[in-house]
């Protein structure tokens, strides 16, 4: 795969099978008045939220009594916390006035990080003509990411009428030619999964074997194809119905194995964002980073817990951002080079500073924190009528990969860190673990 998903090698086993930490959190000086201040933590809260917060638009019950530690008498959270979600059907700020709502607590846009955040950063992106596939007011959530010059399937459909053919109702009544004077596709942008499944594989087929330009045919040696960048590979995820729903990963698989039947290669993708991309939980951390600084909390955000309900993409993240936090570390470490280059025989499952690090772009600041922390509860995807394991390492492995393509199954990436039932005892568990206690 191109682009911005190297899957590293790891120098241990992958994410942590307990979470260890000793470390306390102690009050600090206040610079304005001199008087000692509230508990400062060092810790990070990334939530997911279907599943874990919510199942379509009911309230989980242990929601309200997690946030209920969350929050001080003022309102204000006591520890940085971001949302997390795959969703990418709707602005951020939406989607922090509907957490606000729900959770009964203040949430701002700058807490919410949805599957397509990450675009903002691709700004050699920004001004080509990018077609948008996925539901919601998508032109608006691409001008709002940065892209200038945006095209939707609707308009495509509209000025080629003739390439939708699946729907005997939608066709064209009568002979037609194409209308409308619409650029050149230079790239495609995946949202998630759209209404119309047939109508957006066709269309977005068209475009990749034509170059970008529907009035030519299909050019089945064109290679490489277009530039193609995808949010949120969740195969299923969970609503109100007892067992998960399709998710956007789901109509990714459809499009990958129609365009390898039709041309005989595989599609190739610029870059997946939305969980469990690394890119995705870098900028979870550069969110916290800024949430810590925001309020004046001087101690550094060291550690990052992760609390999902999906093994495959929740708990696969974070186990594969703690690797990679791992590995940043061992290369400023001459004898844990040593060490892999001698078990691998090659001193390149290691990679340079230099190619991890431009992965992230100038616009984030390197990691600080140094460990990723993955917690499942099963109130979502996860079997919620599964017993808990009372030890972590006794996570049954799955046999069948409900992954990307483009990621490897490894075991070591889908054995959380703790298992819980729910999202409130997650909570409890961390603050346990960091000896933090509020005031």
């Amino acid at each position: 795969m191109r682009g911005l998903l190297p899957l590293y090698r790891g120098l241990c086993s992958g994410g942590s099978r307990h979470v260890r930490t000793t470390s306390a959190v102690v009050g600090s000086r206040c610079g304005f008045c001199g008087t000692n201040s509230k508990p400062q933590p060092k810790f990070g809260l990334l939530f997911d939220i279907d599943g874990v917060l919510v199942r379509g638009r009911m309230l989980i019950p242990a929601a309200k009594k997690a946030f209920e530690k969350l929050v001080d008498s003022r309102g204000q959270f006591v520890v940085p916390v971001v949302f997390v979600t795959n969703a990418g059907n709707c602005l951020r700020q939406k989607k922090a006035d509907q957490l606000s709502h729900i959770l009964g607590v203040q949430i701002t846009q700058d807490q919410v990080i949805m599957s397509h955040s990450p675009l903002r950063m691709f700004k050699k992106f920004h001004d080509k003509c990018v077609l948008v596939s996925g539901q919601g007011p998508v032109l608006e959530i691409a001008k709002n990411l940065g892209f200038n010059n945006v095209v939707s399937i609707d308009m495509l459909r509209e000025s080629f009428p003739l390439l939708d053919m699946v729907d005997h109702n939608r066709r064209p009544k009568l002979p037609s030619n194409p209308v409308g004077n619409l650029p050149k596709v230079e790239a495609v942008v995946l949202f998630g999964e759209p209404i119309r499944w047939e109508t957006n594989l066709q269309l977005i087929v068209d475009v990749l074997m034509t170059n970008g330009n529907l009035s030519s045919v299909h050019q089945t040696q064109n290679t490489p194809h277009l530039p193609l960048l995808a949010c949120n590979m969740d195969l299923m995820w969970m609503a109100e119905a007892h067992s998960p729903r399709f998710g956007h990963g789901t109509f990714l698989v459809c499009l990958e194995n129609i365009y390898k039947k039709i041309t005989g290669k595989d599609l190739k993708y610029e870059a997946l964002m939305g969980k469990p991309s690394e890119l995705t939980y870098h900028f979870a951390e550069y969110l916290i980073r800024g949430q810590a600084l925001q309020r004046q909390w001087e101690r550094p955000i060291t550690s990052l817990y992760a609390i999902g309900d999906n093994l495959m993409t929740d708990i696969y993240g974070a186990n594969l951002y703690n690797r990679y936090l791992e590995e940043r570390i061992a290369r400023k470490n001459p004898k844990a080079v040593a060490k892999l280059a001698a078990a691998t025989g090659s001193t390149t499952a290691v990679p340079t500073e230099m190619e991890v690090d431009n992965l992230w772009e100038s616009e984030l600041a390197l990691p600080a924190a140094t460990s990723c922390k993955s917690v499942l509860v099963c109130t979502g995807v996860y079997n919620p009528k599964a017993e808990v394991p009372s030890d972590a390492s006794r996570c049954i492995k799955e046999t069948v990969f409900h992954g990307h393509r483009d990621f490897r199954f490894d075991p070591a990436l889908v054995e959380p860190g703790h298992i819980v039932h729910d999202v409130a005892e997650a909570v409890e568990l961390i603050f346990e673990q960091e000896k933090f206690v509020p005031q």
